[in-house]
């Protein structure tokens, strides 16, 4: 039986062999994790597909690979192997297929054009965009001939289509004795180009907005044995996640995306909350969350944290996002006014909650009080708009309207 490298998530067109955890004549059970990936959507283990002996290894630790190419092959466990030299079956990594462009514009038809945007990813449009580079005249490099990004840049440094002037290099790093250097990780990798992609493709604006959260510091007291005996923990994250996505149907603008001169407002509402692992981030998606409960949307918190720590994402879990929650108050922070997670319009950065003097008619109290930072897109979202949205969130978590 081939194993193949899968495609986690619908834009993922390419994934980096981390570690290979069996080796060439190594007996392997069926769903036994096999090798380990690093894709721009989640880091991940492999489980084998089937029960046997791991006969070849086609790819490399460090190989980035198409999805759905044959990186080892599995036989049974009656059958004989001989392990071959890896290398000489390694396909060539995707950076190294020769890169050609496709007839001008004017010459491709409209359906044409269509297919050519159905073969990216919404990442790869926007730095077409970026680059005023017309994607129906780039010819794709990836599997059936999907554009990637190295195909957008390749086009760019051969056609000098880029409109923005080229940045200064930057001052080289002195290094002092002791200094110990690391390559970056893959997954470090793929968000630090995210993380410049969105600073570069939206107007990020910020608001903050103070939340009292002390009516549902009460409900979460008064639950907490219950949830706790339903096998899970009710926290003021369960019902931050109940208020956005009951707000995200409210205000549809915000719960969309930008396709070049396109909105896209989304039906479903699948929030993602970044989770904070050892070795970078990840951002799991609760699909439906309008539709949950607290019970239901606390499960699924726990459930996907859980998940993305032991390297157990499925690429269900890490696709179709439409919002995005980050919690840099879970290490102390005020508030935080984090990076849009493309192709979304906005996140929202939750700050420390903890009890805080307040004035309430005129006197003095103690509260338990956090801060909201919401990040937005300008290009579609007016600040009006987002305080609105903010407002809506903060007013439902205050009046602790939770029915269950």
């Amino acid at each position: 039986m081939d194993v193949v490298m899968p495609q986690m998530g619908e834009s993922v067109a390419e994934g980096t062999i981390v570690r290979w955890m069996k080796k060439v004549g190594d007996t392997v059970d069926r769903d036994e994790p096999l090798f380990e990936i690093s894709t721009d959507k989640v880091d991940a283990e492999v489980p084998s597909p089937s029960a046997g002996v791991v006969a070849e290894i086609r790819a490399q630790e460090g190989e980035t690979v198409p999805v759905n190419s044959v990186v080892a092959v599995i036989r049974g466990a009656g059958d004989t192997v001989a392990a071959a030299p890896a290398a000489a079956a390694t396909p060539p990594p995707v950076t190294s297929v020769p890169r050609e462009t496709a007839p001008p514009a004017e010459t491709v038809s409209r359906s044409g054009d269509n297919l050519t945007r159905e073969r990216s990813s919404p990442l790869v449009r926007q730095l077409a965009a970026e680059h005023h580079v017309d994607i129906a005249r780039v010819r794709g490099t990836g599997i059936g001939g999907r554009v990637t990004k190295h195909d957008i840049l390749a086009f760019v440094e051969q056609h000098g289509r880029s409109a923005e002037p080229s940045s200064p290099e930057p001052a080289p790093v002195v290094r002092a004795a002791g200094d110990r250097v690391e390559k970056m990780s893959v997954m470090r990798k793929r968000i630090a180009e995210h993380m410049v992609l969105s600073r570069r493709t939206s107007a990020h604006v910020h608001s903050v907005f103070e939340v009292n959260f002390s009516n549902v510091s009460g409900i979460r007291a008064s639950r907490k044995a219950a949830y706790e005996a339903q096998g899970t923990k009710l926290t003021y994250l369960s019902f931050i996640v109940k208020a956005v996505a009951d707000a995200l149907q409210a205000w549809p603008v915000i719960n969309a995306s930008i396709e070049g001169e396109q909105v896209v407002y989304h039906k479903d509402v699948n929030v993602g909350v970044a989770v904070a692992l050892e070795w970078g981030l990840i951002v799991p998606v609760i699909r439906n969350a309008d539709q949950l409960d607290l019970l239901g949307l606390s499960r699924a918190i726990a459930d996907l944290a859980s998940k993305a720590r032991a390297k157990q994402l499925k690429p269900e879990d890490v696709n179709g996002g439409t919002f995005t929650i980050t919690n840099p108050g879970a290490f102390g922070a005020l508030f935080g006014m984090p990076i849009i997670n493309q192709p979304q319009v906005a996140i929202l950065g939750v700050g420390v909650i903890k009890k805080r003097p307040v004035v309430i008619n005129d006197a003095i109290a103690i509260r338990q009080i956090g801060y909201f930072g919401l990040s937005f897109d300008h290009r579609i979202i007016d600040g009006a708009v987002a305080d609105q949205y903010l407002a809506v969130v903060r007013d439902t978590i205050e009046s602790a309207n939770y029915s269950s």
